[in-house]
């Protein structure tokens, strides 16, 4: 089976979350766990970083960390994402060395353009659905994909509010990986282990 997903992780990390995490990645298909924990303190995230490290290592799971080039080098992550106001890719890239740099491009050909430029590892899109994570993201359409499709040789990511029913178009116009989090974490009906098994 292709691990075609980049899961996130929920806002807040309960005491659960680490059985869950297992639970998840035990399906098989997720290739990329990114931590996003906007509203902790750092200290706490490198705590929590390095529980998660263990974890990701051992189900062979890309470890990234949002935002922040630091953290990601204190809990030997795999590599770390960027939003269009953090830390720029070069600074980053300088930081970390060799390790895995993605960036956030909205619907924008000319931020992907630049991203590539500077010799990013994954590019990513979005948003293309409402989402409960960033209920204010800028909203992203198919042909962005399908233009990077062609574009791009790098890895392309979606994002934004994707579940079992619009995750495959986003793979036929050009995603190689869909970015999930609420449906996953957050979701009314099913477990998390799974909910992860609806995307194959």
């Amino acid at each position: 089976m292709r691990k075609l997903v980049y899961l996130i992780s929920p806002n807040k990390i309960d005491k659960n979350f680490c059985s869950n995490l297992k639970k998840v990645f035990a399906v098989k298909n997720v290739k990329f766990f990114q931590l996003r924990l906007k509203k902790t303190k750092q200290s706490k995230i490198i705590k929590i970083g390095k529980e998660i490290r263990k974890i990701t290592r051992r189900y062979k799971v890309k470890l990234i960390v949002n935002d922040n080039p630091v953290v990601a080098k204190i809990i030997k992550a795999d590599g770390c994402h960027l939003g269009q106001g953090d830390v720029s890719v070069k600074k980053a890239k300088k930081y970390l060395k060799n390790k895995i740099i993605g960036v956030t491009c909205h619907n924008s050909k000319s931020l992907a353009k630049n991203a590539i430029k500077n010799e990013v590892d994954y590019v990513a899109f979005g948003s293309f659905n409402k989402s409960k994570l960033k209920p204010n993201a800028r909203k992203a359409n198919l042909n962005i994909l399908k233009w990077a499709k062609k574009n791009i040789k790098k890895p392309i990511i979606a994002i934004g509010g994707i579940n079992n029913f619009n995750y495959k178009i986003l793979l036929k116009s050009g995603a190689k990986y869909i970015a999930i989090s609420s449906y996953i974490w957050d979701n009314p009906n099913l477990k998390p282990e799974t909910a992860i098994k609806n995307f194959k």
